[in-house]
């Protein structure tokens, strides 16, 4: 009998800041290459706990750095949120909450890893018009699942990724944490 994938220990940093011109609150969210056990998806930037990282904090800001060229000096690190797992790859994902003090002009990106950065508002997410179920599949799954999603334009959050958002958007709206 197979037993369930070993836990595997990741951090995510879940980026905001405030647009200077309009005032809203925006999130940085990235899609990955089409390569590895969750490519073409949408999430957050961070991936797995190296040996060299004394925390799982330290795992998210390396990853980011490596992954949107952004730098930790540029991150304020606002609150550790609750975490969650992905179902059947068996990663432990611990979210960070982070303010950009500034956004790029132009990211960094890790071409092997990161195809592209998506910069949605945060009040366009929490949109109920935007909530649906679809089907996607994934490589280890013996057929595709109905799942709850985020539709944004053409891109799907779902799995992870909207289990981190779910309950932080209203969070966010209520101005929770100073961004």
């Amino acid at each position: 009998m197979r037993g369930a994938p070993a836990r595997r220990e990741a951090a995510v940093l879940v980026p905001v800041y405030r647009d200077t011109r309009t005032g809203a609150l925006r999130m940085i969210l990235v899609r990955r290459g089409p390569h590895g056990r969750h490519g073409g998806q949408v999430a957050f930037p961070g991936g797995v706990r190296d040996e060299g990282d004394e925390s799982l904090l330290a795992t998210a800001l390396r990853e980011t750095e490596e992954e949107l060229g952004l730098h930790r000096a540029h991150i304020e690190v606002l609150a550790e949120l609750p975490a969650t797992r992905t179902r059947f790859t068996g990663f432990h994902v611990a979210p960070f909450l982070g303010r950009l003090h500034d956004v790029p002009a132009e990211w960094r990106l890790q071409p092997s890893e990161i195809a592209s950065v998506l910069d949605a508002g945060v009040g366009d997410l929490a949109r109920a018009e935007i909530r649906s179920e679809a089907m996607p599949g994934m490589p280890l799954w013996a057929r595709p699942l109905r799942t709850p999603v985020l539709r944004i334009g053409e891109d799907v959050i779902w799995g992870a990724t909207l289990r981190i958002l779910t309950p932080l958007l209203p969070r966010l709206a209520a101005g929770e944490w100073p961004v």
